[in-house]
Parts: structure tokens; C-alpha cells; sequence
């Protein structure tokens, strides 16, 4: 039988962890079998408090990513507002668990053959943070779904999605139904529906796999059929100078989790200006550059403080820019630069 481990970290959801528990303990008692459940964190044995000062939670230990099982991780419990970015907020809970002990042992897991990675709410937002859901099938709450696109998933807007061995769940009570698709599937569907008829409890939602024909989208626009723009997108600057905007700029983006700097660089290259972005060692093209009068917009993917595809929007006044950079979802980040030199 399974080992099942349900993740623990400051700040969790007690629905994401508690309602998955009564499922698989359920399924234990009405199976006859001696399940292996616990609750654990990266931390080992310790009463590990929830999200918005709730009840903590004992964990029984520390989370073992290479045994062979089921790994369950819940979502933050906090405030959700696209502008929210204090202590409560569910990103800031989120990104400090990313920024814990957790994630080298998500990564473990990940790729332990051996071992299925489920997530409820939040919890697929956790693993996106990290890049470990870059082009994986995936959902997470509503609220989310698009800047889990900009974290480089593939949302579907399905109830519980599986993707090999990841299985990922929507909103909060969608952990019911995570977690009775994982007693089916261990178990079969006579327990599965027993635990049900236990709870009084109907699963909502077609399981989506990338299985079977592709439906026809009638919802696409009439200009689908278009030549999609390339990787790095150059415009002139019909209005300006060539050294309106050329040179070398440091940046600072100012996020929930603190100040990065980066140093953005434009060339003038046969009348187009194309840009680079450099941040610690790592160095990114500029997507989609466009450039309006002082007007300057791009597109960049960045690794800190998390995975991110962000979309910038700035001002240009002689040597200083100004403006704010967008995640999907995410509160905006406040963007100030100064030109070092031309």
C-alpha cells in the first residue's frame, strides 16, 4: 500500500491538508487495509501553524521525497486580492515557503519515479514558483489561473487535472476530489464510491488527461490563423532618436518579497532596438519590444524570485524610466531605472 505524506509549511491551508486526510483515512478504514498517513514538513516533527493565524497542525516528521507513494501539497490560506501583498497574503505565504527548505525536496520528489505529486489550490502555484510545472498540464484556483500561465503551466480549467504523475487540483474543496481520484486508482472505484456515500459527497468534474480526440474550439478569434510574432520582436522607434532609449540601464523592480536589481541593456541594431536583461548570472532577450514615443513595453521571463513571465510597461524621461511590471494575477511590481551610460 501507498505511503501517503501530506505537506506541511507555514502559512498551509487547513482545508487543502485536512479534507484529502479524511478521504484517505476513510478509504483505509473502509478498505481493511493499514494505510500510512502523515502529516509532515521539511522542518521534521513540529506543530506547524496555518495560514491567517489559524490551528496548527502536528507534523509527524520530515517529508521523505524518495520512498515510493503519494506526496500531497496543500495551498497557503491568506488574502487573495490581485493587489494584496503584505504578511496574510496568500503569495507572500507562498513565496517564503518557496524560499524554505521545502523546495529541494518538491524537486526530489518530482523526480522520484516512484512517487505521484499532488497538489491542491495553491500547491500547483508553489511548485510553478520553483519551474516545476514549466509546460505540465495543470489547475489551481481560479483566482491564479492566469499567472499560473505566466509561470509557464498549461492551465486547463478542469476540477483535478493529471498529468503523468502529477495530479493537480482546483479550488479548495477540490481536495476531496484529488484525493478520491487517488483512492480509485489505488484502491479501485467500489472504495472510492463507498468513501462517497460516507461523506455524503458526490465528486465534481471530468478527470482531464491529454487522452483522446482534441475538442474543436469554437471559441477562437477569426484571426487565429495569423503568423505568430517571433521570440524577440524589434521596433524601430519612429518619433525617436536612436539614443532616446539605447544603452545601459540599471533596474529595480520592487516585489512583495523585496527589491531586485537588474541591468536592462538596448542596442540599435540596422534601425531596430533589441534589449537584454541581466540579473545575478543569468542574462534574458526582451520578447515583444515595442516602443511609442517615450512609451517602452516588453516581455521577459525571469527565475527570481520566482519563475515568472512578466509583462512590462514603462515611461521613459531622459535618463530615468518608470512603471510597473505584471504577472497575470499577481500584484504589480513598481519598476524604477536610471541610463549608466548610452
Amino acid at each position: 500500500m501507498p505511503n501517503i505524506q501530506i505537506v506541511l509549511f507555514d502559512g498551509f491551508d487547513l482545508m487543502d491538508a485536512i479534507g484529502p486526510y479524511e478521504v484517505f483515512m476513510a478509504a483505509g478504514m473502509l478498505s481493511g487495509s493499514h494505510l500510512n498517513v502523515n502529516f509532515v514538513s521539511a522542518e521534521g516533527a513540529r506543530i506547524v501553524p496555518s495560514g491567517m493565524k489559524g490551528p496548527g497542525l502536528p507534523a509527524s516528521g520530515f517529508i521523505d521525497p524518495n520512498c515510493a507513494g503519494i506526496l500531497l501539497v496543500p495551498g497557503a490560506m491568506g488574502k487573495v486580492g490581485p493587489e494584496d501583498a503584505g504578511p496574510d497574503a496568500v503569495v507572500t505565504q507562498l513565496l517564503q515557503a518557496k524560499e524554505s527548505g521545502l523546495m529541494p525536496l518538491l524537486r526530489q520528489a518530482m523526480n522520484n519515479e516512484s512517487m505521484t505529486v499532488s497538489t491542491v489550490c495553491g500547491g500547483a502555484m508553489l511548485l510553478a514558483m520553483d519551474g516545476l510545472l514549466e509546460g505540465r498540464y495543470a489547475v489551481t484556483h481560479v483566482l491564479g489561473m492566469e499567472a499560473f500561465g505566466a509561470m509557464g503551466a498549461k492551465p486547463v480549467p478542469a476540477r483535478v487535472v493529471v498529468d503523468g504523475r502529477l495530479v493537480t487540483g482546483g479550488g479548495v474543496t477540490s481536495g476531496l476530489d484529488v484525493a478520491l481520484y487517488l483512492v480509485e486508482r489505488e484502491w479501485g472505484p467500489r472504495v472510492a464510491h463507498a468513501v462517497e456515500k460516507l461523506f455524503e459527497y458526490e465528486r465534481r468534474g471530468t478527470v482531464w488527461t491529454e487522452a483522446g480526440l482534441e475538442p474543436m474550439n469554437f471559441m477562437k478569434s477569426s484571426d487565429s490563423g495569423e503568423e505568430k510574432s517571433p521570440s524577440v520582436r524589434l521596433n524601430t522607434a519612429e518619433s525617436l532618436s536612436d539614443d532616446t532609449v539605447t544603452g545601459t540601464w540599471d533596474l529595480t523592480i520592487s516585489t512583495p518579497v523585496g527589491k531586485f536589481p537588474i541591468v536592462m541593456t538596448l542596442t540599435e541594431v540596422n534601425g531596430a532596438v533589441q534589449g537584454t536583461f541581466q540579473q545575478g548570472d543569468e542574462l534574458t532577450e526582451l520578447t515583444d519590444l515595442r516602443i511609442q514615443n517615450s512609451h517602452m513595453t516588453w516581455s521577459l521571463s525571469i527565475k527570481k524570485p520566482m519563475r515568472l513571465h512578466l509583462k512590462f510597461d514603462v515611461t521613459v524621461e531622459g535618463d530615468q524610466l518608470s512603471g510597473l511590471s505584471k504577472a497575470g494575477m499577481l500584484p504589480s511590481s513598481k519598476v524604477l531605472g536610471v541610463r549608466r551610460t548610452y
